[in-house]
């Protein structure tokens, strides 16, 4: 349980709620005392964050107006909105990751009552080309690939974050990093899903590479953690206790719903020639969709990854709540049903 000063009612502003991270915030946050408001840009966002607990408040991420007025009285904003996924043009990824972030953080620094702004960053943020990473630590520097906009723009953005710390007095800033974010409910899984049906998953090297995830609800206790202890300015790489590879974690994730992808394996310098190739021909013919691979997607996966957790522990006092096999249990379980009524 994460601790606070005892007092009124703490307020955070929580941008993404309505998504698979943000949504869950907003959970631990309301059962934890606090007041949560949540940016929504649309109607039916609006009615998510609602559900979850939140008063929304209705307006886009680059509507510096908007932020302003929400975070009035606010203590603490939770900024998880991020643009995520494998392909696309860099500048769909600057606008949201990028854009977003100065829009966020120079709202919070406009707002006298806010205290600290702790965002969710990405543990690619180290990435650069690929190359296997074990027990990584925050000394690694940001690192930026033309090939790989998403973690390119999780580093110009984080980069900016800490950068603003103690902008003005009493204004900190910190950095969660966590790898593959997994959970009951993760957009993910069902494009996995997708690409096995459509024949289009082969494993790389075997899927023998080691990598670390983060489950939802552990990444959400490091985000309360850091409201509380973060220092500012810090980055801090976030993961689950267990360290799994490539065809564990994911055949376990497409175990949950009966899936079971096929042994066709691919070596590494064979898919990163597929992914160029792929890469220029959705270029040129501007076809829609992603490819079926790409170099960023290889970026992330194709060579061992794991990080370490020593600074958040030491620091945040973090500890993972949530285990592999209860994550993986939960996500396995029947949906529960009304049983019939007896008349």
């Amino acid at each position: 349980m994460t601790g606070h000063s005892a007092g009124k009612s703490r307020v955070a502003f929580v941008t993404g709620g309505s998504g698979f991270v943000g949504g869950k915030l907003i959970g631990a946050l309301t059962q934890r005392g606090w007041q949560v408001r949540a940016l929504a840009r649309s109607t039916r966002a609006a009615q998510a964050v609602t559900n979850a607990g939140a008063t929304p408040v209705r307006g886009e991420l680059g509507d510096r107006a908007a932020l302003e007025a929400g975070l009035m009285g606010v203590d603490v904003i939770f900024h998880v909105a991020a643009h995520f996924k494998m392909w696309g043009p860099r500048s769909e990824f600057d606008l949201v990751n990028v854009d977003g972030m100065k829009t966020i953080v120079d709202a919070a620094v406009a707002t006298s009552s806010v205290r600290k702004l702790v965002a969710v960053s990405a543990a690619a943020v180290v990435m650069g080309d690929p190359k296997p990473f074990l027990a990584v630590d925050e000394t690694a520097p940001r690192q930026s690939r033309d090939f790989a906009p998403y973690s390119s723009s999780k580093a110009e953005a984080e980069k900016m974050l800490l950068s603003a710390n103690g902008r003005r007095a009493g204004f900190e800033t910190i950095a969660i990093r966590p790898p593959m974010i997994w959970g009951s409910d993760m957009p993910m899984l069902d494009q996995m899903i997708d690409a096995v049906k459509a024949g289009q998953w082969q494993w790389v090297e075997n899927g023998t590479q080691a990598m670390s995830t983060c489950h939802v609800d552990n990444l959400v206790e490091a985000l309360l953690l850091a409201a509380d202890h973060g220092r500012g300015g810090e980055a801090y790489f976030v993961a689950d206790a267990e360290t799994g590879t490539l065809k564990s974690v994911m055949g376990g994730l497409l175990a949950t719903r009966n899936v079971t992808a096929a042994d066709k394996a691919v070596s590494f310098a064979m898919a990163w020639r597929l992914a160029g190739v792929m890469g220029l021909v959705w270029r040129l013919l501007r076809l829609k969709g992603e490819p079926p691979i790409t170099r960023q997607m290889l970026q992330l996966i194709g060579k061992p990854f794991t990080v370490s957790t020593d600074k958040a522990r030491r620091e945040l006092q973090y500890a993972p709540t949530m285990s592999w096999a209860r994550g993986i249990s939960d996500m396995s379980a029947p949906v529960a049903t009304t049983p019939p009524r007896a008349f």
